[in-house]
């Protein structure tokens, strides 16, 4: 009988952490690109090349190709959004001013890469993206919610993300444009919506009216986090 050859323990692992090393140095090859190439199949195989990372194994890395490149690219800023709320004194701050800061951190930690975030919104705002703008924007203000300690679980958790969907979009929308002395303006239209939006019990009885406004999150929700279609 044929000896059943067994997989080395730690392969998988060591195997993921190569592919997402992959990932990380064709990203970070992409980013000064971006602003001149957009998020296009040459961008992604010209980034690999690049970072010394064979077609191969670039394709391994994203195969949905240049979609899935941009998708590493928010999740990736919403990671780093993670990391910077856990330096701050969030538990001590009232919930508002949890979520200004929290938006205000996801904005900032692209604050370098404002083109390529541009682009990347302006992208997945086509048909061809499918649904993949609404599940990035969904994992966005699902992370946020995360790090600021949100732990609900009942309707009021589809309401919060809701609503922050609809506040975040239209922040992200303003800073494009913002050409203010270190974004005051921005930061300001930030603070203006969130007095606006932070009263959950209002929102729960016009959710129906807020989400007519969103780009689409609210009608995804509950597939996006169960995974039903």
């Amino acid at each position: 009988m044929a000896e059943t050859k067994k997989a080395r323990p730690g392969t998988g692992k060591a195997k993921n952490d190569h592919l997402e090393e992959a990932r990380a140095r064709i990203l970070e090859a992409a980013l000064p690109n971006v602003a001149f190439d957009g998020w296009t199949p040459k961008l992604l195989r010209d980034a690999a090349a690049q970072a010394g990372i064979s077609a191969g194994e670039a394709r391994l890395a994203f195969p949905g190709g240049v979609l899935d490149l941009v998708e590493y690219f928010l999740a990736d800023g919403d990671r780093r959004m993670a990391e910077a709320l856990a330096h701050e004194n969030v538990a001590d701050m009232k919930i508002r001013e949890r979520i200004t800061l929290a938006v205000r951190k996801r904005i900032e930690v692209d604050i370098h890469s404002r083109e390529a975030m541009r682009r990347a919104i302006t992208l997945l705002a086509l048909p061809a993206s499918g649904t993949l703008g609404a599940r990035t924007l969904y994992r966005t203000v699902d992370a946020i919610w995360r790090a600021v300690g949100d732990t609900s679980t009942d309707f009021n958790f589809y309401t919060k993300r809701a609503t922050l969907a609809g506040v975040f979009s239209a922040v992200t929308l303003y800073w494009f444009a913002d050409d203010s002395e270190d974004f005051a303006k921005t930061w300001a239209f930030l603070d203006n919506r969130i007095v606006d939006v932070m009263r959950f019990e209002r929102v729960k009885a016009g959710v129906k009216g807020i989400a007519a406004k969103l780009p689409d999150p609210l009608s995804l929700l509950g597939r996006l986090r169960y995974g039903r279609g």
